[in-house]
């Protein structure tokens, strides 16, 4: 097997390495009761746990909640990231004027203001997607002004001269130049999504993965927290895929021409 094969082996597959030594750290430390097995119970207890969740459908019940919210922020927040953030970025007085704005949002922690969210939209599922929507927004926002804003002038000089209307110049030009840096705002988004989600089931909530946790709290289960923050884990893990998977499918020509 060439080299260039087996590092691509290696690579795919380095997470399932990194899992095992995890897990297996994890094992030893409880067998050798070097944590106290109620802050850390070992990984058999919490995969019984998990497997009892998956059978009598509470797994799938706070899954199925949480990545709704998710899946309905995600597209929010992309959209108006997106759109502002191209609108910023050939209009720089138009970004001088949101900036104050958009900083003091950024720089407001998620919780400060998840309890307004809930009392202008009320405890169910609007609140969350919301919250989900306000943290998606800034990472494409920024991404998007500086994909659009580093498309080199001299193309679209040739466009301009080819006489290109403003849709060729965006579909032709901008939007292919960008989007590696779009891409990368939106596999950054896809995981933040699932914590504004469980942020704001932190707050309030009748189900979802936040909620749930809550409720494990409550009871001092601790396995059934690690429960949760698995199932959070392979939904983000699970997001990040699919957009690496798009990325390699829209960024496709740029390989081809390296």
């Amino acid at each position: 097997m060439r080299s260039v094969d087996l590092q691509k082996w290696v690579r795919r597959f380095a997470w399932l390495a990194t899992l095992i030594i995890v897990l297996g750290g994890w094992q030893i430390a409880t067998d050798l009761e070097l944590v106290d097995r109620f802050l850390l119970p070992p990984p058999g207890a919490v995969a019984e746990e998990f497997h009892a969740a998956l059978l009598d459908g509470t797994l799938w019940k706070h899954t199925s909640v949480t990545l709704q919210e998710v899946v309905f922020g995600l597209i929010i927040g992309v959209s108006v990231g997106t759109t502002l953030g191209y609108a910023i970025a050939k209009s720089p007085l138009l970004g001088d004027l949101l900036a104050p704005i958009i900083v003091t949002f950024q720089s407001t922690p998620i919780v400060a203001y998840a309890p307004l969210l809930v009392i202008w939209f009320d405890t169910g599922m609007e609140s969350k997607i919301v919250t989900c929507a306000l943290v998606v927004f800034f990472p494409m926002l920024m991404n998007t002004v500086v994909g659009i804003r580093n498309v080199p002038g001299g193309l679209r000089d040739v466009m301009r001269v080819s006489q290109a209307t403003p849709l060729q110049i965006f579909t032709k030009l901008e939007l292919p130049a960008a989007m590696p840096v779009l891409m990368t705002g939106l596999k950054t988004s896809a995981t933040l999504a699932v914590i504004g989600a469980v942020v704001g089931e932190f707050i309030v909530a009748k189900a979802g993965l936040g909620f749930w946790i809550n409720l494990a709290r409550q009871q001092y289960n601790t396995e059934l927290v690690f429960v949760a923050m698995i199932a959070m884990a392979m939904m983000a893990g699970s997001l990040y895929a699919v957009v690496s998977l798009l990325e390699r499918r829209l960024l496709a020509w740029q390989r081809r021409s390296n």
